[in-house]
Protein backbone atom coordinates (compact mmCIF):
# COMPACT_ATOMS: atom_id res chain seq x y z
CA UNK A 1 0.00 0.00 0.00
CA UNK A 2 1.72 3.19 -1.21
CA UNK A 3 0.87 6.81 -0.45
CA UNK A 4 1.48 9.00 -3.50
CA UNK A 5 1.26 12.79 -3.41
CA UNK A 6 1.50 14.92 -6.55
CA UNK A 7 1.18 18.53 -5.44
CA UNK A 8 1.18 21.30 -8.03
CA UNK A 9 0.57 24.06 -5.50
CA UNK A 10 -0.76 24.64 -2.00
CA UNK A 11 -1.88 28.21 -1.60
CA UNK A 12 -3.21 30.56 1.05
CA UNK A 13 -4.73 33.96 0.27
CA UNK A 14 -1.97 36.04 -1.27
CA UNK A 15 0.80 33.44 -0.96
CA UNK A 16 1.97 30.03 -2.16
CA UNK A 17 2.98 27.70 0.68
CA UNK A 18 4.22 24.77 -1.42
CA UNK A 19 4.83 24.17 -5.09
CA UNK A 20 5.80 21.20 -7.30
CA UNK A 21 6.14 18.50 -4.64
CA UNK A 22 5.98 14.78 -5.45
CA UNK A 23 6.22 12.09 -2.79
CA UNK A 24 5.99 8.30 -2.97
CA UNK A 25 5.80 6.61 0.43
CA UNK A 26 6.00 2.77 0.19
CA UNK A 27 4.45 0.39 2.73
CA UNK A 28 6.30 0.27 6.05
CA UNK A 29 8.32 3.41 5.31
CA UNK A 30 8.40 6.64 7.30
CA UNK A 31 9.04 9.51 4.89
CA UNK A 32 10.14 12.68 6.67
CA UNK A 33 9.34 16.21 5.52
CA UNK A 34 11.50 18.83 7.22
CA UNK A 35 11.19 22.58 7.20
CA UNK A 36 11.01 25.67 9.34
CA UNK A 37 7.79 26.90 10.95
CA UNK A 38 5.50 28.33 8.29
CA UNK A 39 7.00 26.27 5.47
CA UNK A 40 3.71 24.43 4.88
CA UNK A 41 4.50 21.10 6.59
CA UNK A 42 1.32 20.80 8.66
CA UNK A 43 -0.79 22.17 5.80
CA UNK A 44 0.52 19.35 3.61
CA UNK A 45 -0.74 16.80 6.14
CA UNK A 46 -4.09 18.60 6.31
CA UNK A 47 -4.38 18.35 2.53
CA UNK A 48 -3.73 14.61 2.65
CA UNK A 49 -6.28 13.85 5.36
CA UNK A 50 -8.87 16.37 4.14
CA UNK A 51 -8.84 18.93 6.95
CA UNK A 52 -7.42 21.99 5.20
CA UNK A 53 -8.56 25.21 6.90
CA UNK A 54 -10.87 27.49 4.95
CA UNK A 55 -8.93 29.68 2.54
CA UNK A 56 -6.17 27.17 1.77
CA UNK A 57 -6.37 25.50 -1.64
CA UNK A 58 -4.74 22.21 -2.63
CA UNK A 59 -4.02 21.79 -6.34
CA UNK A 60 -2.91 18.23 -6.90
CA UNK A 61 -3.79 14.61 -6.23
CA UNK A 62 -3.33 12.11 -3.40
CA UNK A 63 -3.48 8.37 -4.10
CA UNK A 64 -3.47 5.57 -1.54
CA UNK A 65 -3.06 2.01 -2.75
CA UNK A 66 -3.78 3.25 -6.25
CA UNK A 67 -7.07 4.93 -5.32
CA UNK A 68 -7.42 8.69 -5.52
CA UNK A 69 -8.48 9.91 -2.06
CA UNK A 70 -8.22 13.71 -2.19
CA UNK A 71 -11.72 13.84 -3.66
CA UNK A 72 -13.17 11.73 -0.82
CA UNK A 73 -14.62 13.08 2.44
CA UNK A 74 -12.20 13.02 5.36
CA UNK A 75 -13.81 10.04 7.11
CA UNK A 76 -13.57 7.89 3.96
CA UNK A 77 -9.84 8.36 3.35
CA UNK A 78 -8.64 5.79 5.93
CA UNK A 79 -5.78 8.07 6.96
CA UNK A 80 -4.76 8.27 10.63
CA UNK A 81 -2.98 11.23 12.20
CA UNK A 82 -0.92 11.70 15.34
CA UNK A 83 -0.41 15.25 16.63
CA UNK A 84 1.89 16.99 19.12
CA UNK A 85 -1.05 16.95 21.55
CA UNK A 86 -2.46 13.53 22.46
CA UNK A 87 -6.11 14.72 22.30
CA UNK A 88 -7.36 11.92 24.56
CA UNK A 89 -10.95 12.23 25.76
CA UNK A 90 -10.78 13.33 29.40
CA UNK A 91 -14.17 11.82 30.32
CA UNK A 92 -13.17 8.34 29.11
CA UNK A 93 -10.81 5.72 30.54
CA UNK A 94 -7.84 4.55 28.47
CA UNK A 95 -9.83 1.50 27.37
CA UNK A 96 -12.82 3.63 26.36
CA UNK A 97 -10.57 6.00 24.41
CA UNK A 98 -9.21 3.05 22.46
CA UNK A 99 -12.58 1.36 21.89
CA UNK A 100 -13.80 4.64 20.38
CA UNK A 101 -11.27 4.18 17.57
CA UNK A 102 -11.90 0.50 16.80
CA UNK A 103 -14.23 0.00 13.80
CA UNK A 104 -17.68 -1.43 14.47
CA UNK A 105 -17.91 -5.20 14.87
CA UNK A 106 -18.26 -8.00 17.39
CA UNK A 107 -17.62 -6.53 20.83
CA UNK A 108 -15.34 -9.34 21.98
CA UNK A 109 -13.15 -8.90 18.92
CA UNK A 110 -13.02 -5.13 19.46
CA UNK A 111 -12.04 -5.62 23.09
CA UNK A 112 -9.33 -8.07 22.04
CA UNK A 113 -7.85 -5.46 19.70
CA UNK A 114 -7.69 -2.97 22.57
CA UNK A 115 -5.96 -5.51 24.82
CA UNK A 116 -3.41 -6.30 22.11
CA UNK A 117 -2.84 -2.62 21.35
CA UNK A 118 -2.07 -1.88 25.00
CA UNK A 119 0.25 -4.88 25.13
CA UNK A 120 2.11 -3.59 22.05
CA UNK A 121 3.07 -0.41 23.95
CA UNK A 122 3.49 -2.05 27.38
CA UNK A 123 0.43 -0.32 28.83
CA UNK A 124 -1.56 -3.42 29.82
CA UNK A 125 -2.01 -2.27 33.41
CA UNK A 126 -3.56 1.07 32.47
CA UNK A 127 -6.74 0.01 30.65
CA UNK A 128 -9.02 1.47 33.30
CA UNK A 129 -6.89 4.49 34.16
CA UNK A 130 -8.04 8.08 33.78
CA UNK A 131 -5.88 9.77 31.12
CA UNK A 132 -5.28 12.66 33.54
CA UNK A 133 -3.31 10.31 35.80
CA UNK A 134 -0.87 9.27 33.06
CA UNK A 135 2.55 10.71 32.35
CA UNK A 136 3.20 12.53 29.09
CA UNK A 137 4.93 9.50 27.63
CA UNK A 138 2.11 7.17 28.63
CA UNK A 139 -0.47 9.49 27.06
CA UNK A 140 1.62 9.61 23.87
CA UNK A 141 1.63 5.81 23.70
CA UNK A 142 -2.15 5.63 24.19
CA UNK A 143 -2.63 8.22 21.43
CA UNK A 144 -0.45 6.15 19.10
CA UNK A 145 -2.45 2.98 19.81
CA UNK A 146 -5.71 4.84 19.25
CA UNK A 147 -4.51 6.07 15.86
CA UNK A 148 -3.48 2.54 14.82
CA UNK A 149 -6.62 0.82 16.13
CA UNK A 150 -8.66 2.78 13.60
CA UNK A 151 -6.87 0.56 11.03
CA UNK A 152 -5.58 3.41 8.86
CA UNK A 153 -4.17 2.65 5.45
CA UNK A 154 -1.65 5.47 5.98
CA UNK A 155 -0.40 7.34 9.03
CA UNK A 156 0.42 11.05 9.28
CA UNK A 157 2.73 12.25 12.06
CA UNK A 158 2.57 15.97 12.88
CA UNK A 159 5.65 16.53 15.10
CA UNK A 160 4.38 13.96 17.63
CA UNK A 161 7.70 13.79 19.50
CA UNK A 162 8.35 17.52 19.91
CA UNK A 163 7.02 17.87 23.47
CA UNK A 164 8.78 14.80 24.88
CA UNK A 165 12.10 14.84 26.72
CA UNK A 166 15.14 13.49 24.87
CA UNK A 167 15.11 9.98 26.33
CA UNK A 168 11.38 9.49 25.88
CA UNK A 169 11.53 10.99 22.40
CA UNK A 170 14.06 8.35 21.35
CA UNK A 171 11.91 5.52 22.74
CA UNK A 172 8.75 6.84 21.08
CA UNK A 173 10.51 7.19 17.73
CA UNK A 174 11.65 3.59 17.96
CA UNK A 175 8.15 2.44 18.92
CA UNK A 176 6.34 4.38 16.18
CA UNK A 177 8.79 3.48 13.43
CA UNK A 178 8.76 -0.17 14.48
CA UNK A 179 4.96 -0.40 14.41
CA UNK A 180 4.83 1.29 10.99
CA UNK A 181 7.24 -1.32 9.63
CA UNK A 182 5.42 -4.18 11.34
CA UNK A 183 2.01 -3.13 10.03
CA UNK A 184 3.30 -2.29 6.54
CA UNK A 185 1.61 1.09 6.32
CA UNK A 186 3.10 4.21 4.72
CA UNK A 187 3.78 7.05 7.15
CA UNK A 188 4.46 10.73 6.49
CA UNK A 189 6.25 12.60 9.29
CA UNK A 190 6.67 16.38 9.40
CA UNK A 191 9.25 17.84 11.77
CA UNK A 192 11.95 20.46 12.24
CA UNK A 193 14.16 18.09 14.25
CA UNK A 194 16.87 16.19 12.27
CA UNK A 195 16.82 13.54 14.99
CA UNK A 196 13.32 12.50 13.86
CA UNK A 197 14.52 11.33 10.45
CA UNK A 198 13.86 7.60 10.20
CA UNK A 199 15.76 7.07 6.93
CA UNK A 200 17.85 9.73 5.10
CA UNK A 201 16.83 8.09 1.81
CA UNK A 202 13.23 9.04 2.57
CA UNK A 203 13.63 12.73 3.38
CA UNK A 204 12.25 15.88 1.76
CA UNK A 205 13.57 19.27 2.82
CA UNK A 206 11.22 22.23 2.33
CA UNK A 207 12.63 25.72 1.70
Amino acid sequence: MTLAIDLHALTAPGTTLLRALQLQVPPGVVHTVMGASGSGKSSLLSAVCGTLPEGLVFDGTVHLDGQRIDTLPTQARRVGILFQEDLLFAHMTVRENLLFAVPAGVRAAREAQVVQGLADVEMDAFAHANPATLSGGQRARVALVRALLAQPHALLLDEPFSKLDAALRARMRELVFGLVRQRRIPALLVTHDPGDVADPQHLTQLD
